[in-house]
């Protein structure tokens, strides 16, 4: 699947490993699971192919959060996106990282 960012923090973070504002600071091995998951996004085919990676927790969003779909970076962080059909591939948009601690507010 291709990979777009909607926030330059987001795609700073997979690309560098930091961000260049102050506001979106992670630990370091945060950092490394949020890559190594968005890696993971890259590499499938089909949205369908991430039930076969249990520890990600994929699964589609309802509520206020409908058309988003998020998988788990670990325990306390998930990464919510969309997904559009372009032709024949699929395009996922990253949206945001988020820590579940704050996700019901």
């Amino acid at each position: 699947m291709e990979i777009k960012f909607d926030k330059k923090y987001l795609e700073e973070l997979f690309e560098l490993g930091k961000t260049s504002d102050k506001k979106y600071r992670f630990q370091p091995q945060i950092v490394q699971k949020y890559r190594k998951t968005v890696d993971i996004l890259e590499s499938v085919a089909v949205v369908e192919e991430l039930f076969r990676y249990n520890s990600l927790r994929y699964e589609v969003l309802h509520g206020d959060k409908k058309g988003l779909e998020s998988v788990r970076v670990n325990d306390q962080y998930r990464i919510e996106f969309k997904t559009t059909k372009v032709v024949s591939e699929t395009v996922v948009t990253i949206c945001n990282i988020v820590e579940l601690s704050n996700h019901y507010k």
